[in-house]
């Protein structure tokens, strides 16, 4: 809004220089792509993404197996883990020595990570495999492939302002620069007379 105000502010206006002009079409442009533009590389970015994530749901889905697992005993903690972000993901679970059916019937073991408080022998856990019996993570759902979609979209669209704004703000900076550059030159020339007396008789 501040960008049309300014152009016409300047449009008949004799103190208007020519970068006055060019600094409020700038704005109007940029305003017009953070309105226009943004939205729909969001939404186009949602869109394939969400695309993308929902195949990639489909095909864990068809490469990946629902197995219930079989704790064998509990399997002592790793030493302590300084990352926050893995240690309470850690300490959400247990790991465990399991057993379970591959998708053709064999046998298989190995340790495990559980999502059981207190495991003990004979208690039993959902875990995923591949083709082969080897444990995956669980698959990705529709609603969290919906979520990181959107969350894309989101950032494509922010990324795109932030663009636009870094953008004005770069030639608004170049027009400044001109500016002071010009200011400079004129007080070269007039600014050694003044103050002087007899100074234009």
């Amino acid at each position: 809004m501040r960008a049309i105000v300014g152009l016409w502010r300047w449009r008949h206006n004799p103190l208007r220089r020519g970068t006055d002009l060019v600094e409020a079409w700038v704005a109007l442009a940029a305003l017009v792509l953070i309105v226009v533009a943004a939205p729909v590389v969001g939404t186009l970015t949602a869109g394939l993404s969400r695309d993308a994530l929902l195949a990639s749901v489909r095909e864990q889905r068809e490469a990946r197996h629902a197995t219930v697992g079989t704790v064998v005993r509990k399997v002592p903690a790793p030493p302590l883990d300084p990352d926050p972000e893995t240690a309470s993901a850690r300490d959400a679970h247990s790991r465990v020595l399991a057993r379970w059916a591959g998708p053709d019937g064999t046998d298989r073991s190995g340790v495990v990570v559980a999502r059981l408080d207190a495991p003990r022998p004979g208690d039993h856990f959902r875990l995923w495999t591949d083709e082969r019996g080897r444990v995956v993570g669980r698959p990705l759902d529709p609603a969290t492939a919906t979520t990181h979609a959107a969350l894309a979209g989101l950032g494509a669209a922010t990324a795109g302002v932030a663009l636009v704004e870094g953008a004005r703000r770069l030639v608004l900076w170049r027009i400044v620069q001109g500016r002071h550059a010009r200011l400079d030159q004129a007080w070269a020339k007039a600014g050694p007379d003044w103050g002087r007396a007899g100074t234009g008789s």
